[in-house]
């Protein structure tokens, strides 16, 4: 792992710790008992409880076993399913998100991520996980190697539902996504599964918060050919830099090389379709499968 933080190198840790994924935190497995055991003594199934709570089966289950943050909404219509107690208000005040399913390399910049003013991120391997539908998140994942585990996968696929929470809870916060044309020409699944994914992504990107540009197929070699990068900057006005390979991600808070990677997406920002070419071309690859 490549971690550059004020010029100073991390402190080593003893082989295959880096990899390691810890276990979700104990308030996240305590809520999810006491939600459990609540649904239990209503005599309610978790398909019963979702119904009621008007989320899936998955998002039940995964609370309770202590794989999932519960937003606000969930909290409240589990409360008056489950009988009023107050339990679940009291114990939501207390929870603290666990980072199961994130990799290693990339769990701290998902926390500054979850605090960034500001989010720009380029891609050239696969659509952003920020703008991923589940279908096709659950895809790249058991596509990964080494395989997975049912448990693992299901953690991971989570963590990056989670993610996305972000977007949804801060509206007010700017994210630009540039993105090659020949990411959603990539197949996976049927051709439901693809257009589902561009009607996702359609979705996800329409808020007026958000940017997604194309880089077209015919366009001429640009700024960012060294790779897919991330940027974002902190509430105190600071910008970190993200890359990522094989196996490893780099955290860049170098300002002279933070203030290169930013040049390049701005550059690459004049170079790519425009946001309604974008979605244009989007709509024209859906109408296409």
């Amino acid at each position: 792992m490549d971690i550059v933080e004020q010029n100073t190198a991390p402190a080593a840790t003893p082989a295959g710790d880096g990899e390691r994924e810890p276990h979700p935190s104990d308030s996240l497995r305590t809520f999810g008992a006491v939600v459990q055991a609540l649904r239990e003594h209503a005599g309610l199934s978790r398909v019963e409880l979702a119904n009621r709570v008007q989320y899936s089966k998955h998002t039940v289950e995964s609370v309770e076993l202590g794989r999932r943050m519960p937003d606000a909404g969930f909290v409240e219509r589990a409360e008056e399913a489950l009988g009023n107690t107050g339990a679940l208000r009291k114990a939501a005040r207390h929870l603290t998100r666990g980072e199961a399913g994130l990799a290693a390399w990339f769990r701290r910049w998902a926390r500054l991520e979850r605090e960034a003013v500001s989010l720009c991120t380029y891609e050239c391997r696969l659509v952003p996980g920020l703008l991923q539908s589940e279908a096709y998140a659950r895809a790249v994942f058991e596509g990964t190697i080494p395989l997975r585990t049912d448990e693992e996968l299901e953690a991971q696929l989570t963590a990056r539902m989670d993610r996305q929470q972000t977007m949804r809870e801060r509206p007010t916060v700017p994210f630009s996504f540039i993105v090659e044309e020949h990411v959603f020409r990539r197949r996976f699944g049927d051709t439901q599964a693809m257009r589902e994914l561009i009607d996702h992504v359609l979705e996800r990107s329409a808020p007026r918060n958000v940017s997604l540009q194309l880089v077209p197929l015919g366009g001429a070699l640009h700024a960012c050919l060294d790779g897919p990068l991330q940027v974002l900057e902190t509430p105190e006005g600071r910008r970190l830099g993200y890359s990522e390979g094989q196996k490893n991600g780099r955290l860049i808070s170098d300002a002279k090389e933070v203030s290169a990677l930013c040049q390049r997406y701005e550059t690459l920002r004049s170079q790519a379709l425009s946001p309604n070419a974008s979605r244009d071309l989007l709509e024209r690859l859906r109408g296409e499968l």
